[in-house]
């Protein structure tokens, strides 16, 4: 398949000339990929196309995002992702789109998803900030909606704007989408401050898992299936666990393992101080950003972690 890096005007063109668009997120999907799914969808729709979002188990505190969206019946003859970096993250839905993607709209540098037209833009903080400024070249009206959607996306991808990968053009964005009347205190607190009984039991025995290798600099916390079993838990109560072991003085790498069906462990990875996130994981297969980045690993829990020990002191000696 060609692989071409378009410019926005190209995407822009690109999304007005064609029509019945399916929009894909990636799995265990988080408020970019998310927002900026179905904020395209809305902007496709309001300018008279078919589309819609196909994805898999939303979060419950992201459910707000679908209000306004139209269910249309078609048969679907332009693929799009939103904020997915590669085709393993496609989850359930690789096997039927791998290889079917037109447009890959993204913003992580490490991006290796087949498809054949790519706007990837690695400076962006979300994938909904690029989705914005598309939306501005493609003359598209922001409803609060849509502004909901992108905030949504760029507030949670920046750690409400906490996080390195924050500009000052990132905050221009955000405050043009609160012009746009985007319901920032909803947003916020949905997001930030609010955390349900299960998850604070979640978080009680995460740290209870907790162990420290490369003389403190590297934190490394743990969920098994067991876990989720005794605890009830839910993919809704995971998110945000990833930034716990970061947030210890003195750690410069906060690594996540969570237990997965199949016997594999899905990992996240937190930096401090300028260590390569995406370095560490594409050691493992997999990526990200340089601050935050993903991998899969094969193997029991001891297995796992002890080779992401062996790594994580390599990197920090």
């Amino acid at each position: 398949m060609r692989k071409k890096m378009i410019n926005l005007y190209e995407l822009s063109g690109y999304l007005k000339d064609h029509d019945n668009y399916e929009i894909l997120t990636h799995a265990y999907p988080d408020g970019d990929t998310l927002g900026s799914g179905f904020a395209l969808c809305l902007a496709l729709q309001q300018i008279g196309k078919n589309a819609r979002v196909i994805t898999t188990n939303i979060p419950s505190k992201f459910t707000y995002l679908l209000k306004g969206v139209k269910e249309q019946d078609f048969e679907a003859q332009t693929i799009i992702s939103t904020d997915v970096a590669a085709d393993s993250l496609l989850g359930s839905n690789m096997e039927k789109y791998a290889g079917r993607i037109d447009v890959c709209i993204d913003h992580h540098g490490s991006n290796t998803i087949t498809a054949e037209e790519k706007f990837v833009d690695r400076f962006a903080a979300a994938t909904c900030e690029i989705v914005y400024k598309l939306f501005r070249r493609m003359n598209v009206k922001i409803t609060e909606q849509i502004a909901d959607c992108l905030y949504t996306g760029i507030s949670t991808d920046t750690g409400c704007f906490r996080y390195t990968n924050t500009t000052s053009e990132t905050m221009r964005v955000a405050a043009q989408l609160m012009d746009f009347g985007c319901n920032t205190e909803y947003i916020n607190k949905a997001m930030f401050e609010t955390k349900s009984k299960t998850k604070i039991q979640i978080e009680r025995a995460v740290y209870d898992t907790m162990t420290y290798c490369a003389d403190g600099r590297c934190a490394i916390i743990y969920t098994t299936l067991d876990m989720f079993k005794s605890l009830d838990v839910g993919d809704d109560e995971m998110e945000g666990l990833a930034s716990i072991p970061r947030q210890i003085e003195g750690v410069l790498m906060g690594i996540t393992m969570r237990e997965k069906e199949g016997g594999f462990f899905k990992i996240s990875v937190r930096t401090n101080c300028g260590i390569n996130a995406s370095e560490f994981c594409s050691q493992f297969g997999g990526g990200g950003h340089p601050a935050a980045a993903g991998c899969t690993v094969e193997g029991t829990l001891d297995e796992v972690r002890n080779k992401l020990i062996e790594a994580a002191e390599k990197v920090l000696k």
